[in-house]
């Protein structure tokens, strides 16, 4: 992970000089590789986003079904008492003028 971290701020700082480049002084290519490391970064983020979320299934596999179960419960609560909030609030609109 620490690697992907790395790549991450290493992209983001290459791209420094072509934002000036664009924002700055109007570098039409610049925005092209602007754009492409931009594509790059997205590419970047996606793959960080699922290796952590397999890191976080693997470690939350680990615990134990019991305390999974637990886990997987509480949500549902908070959803029903999220979408009760909500209907509260959609009881009183606002007059209109």
């Amino acid at each position: 992970m620490a690697n992907n971290f790395g790549k991450l701020r290493d992209l983001v700082m290459s791209l420094e000089g072509d934002f000036e480049k664009f924002y700055d002084k109007s570098n039409s290519a610049a925005g092209t590789r602007v754009r492409k490391g931009m594509q790059e970064l997205k590419n970047l983020a996606q793959e960080i986003r699922a290796e952590v979320q397999n890191t976080k299934n693997s470690a939350a596999g680990d615990k134990g079904a019991s305390n999974g179960a637990a886990t997987k419960a509480a949500p549902a609560k908070k959803a029903a008492a999220g979408a009760a909030g909500g209907a509260a609030k959609k009881a009183a609109p606002a007059k209109k003028k």
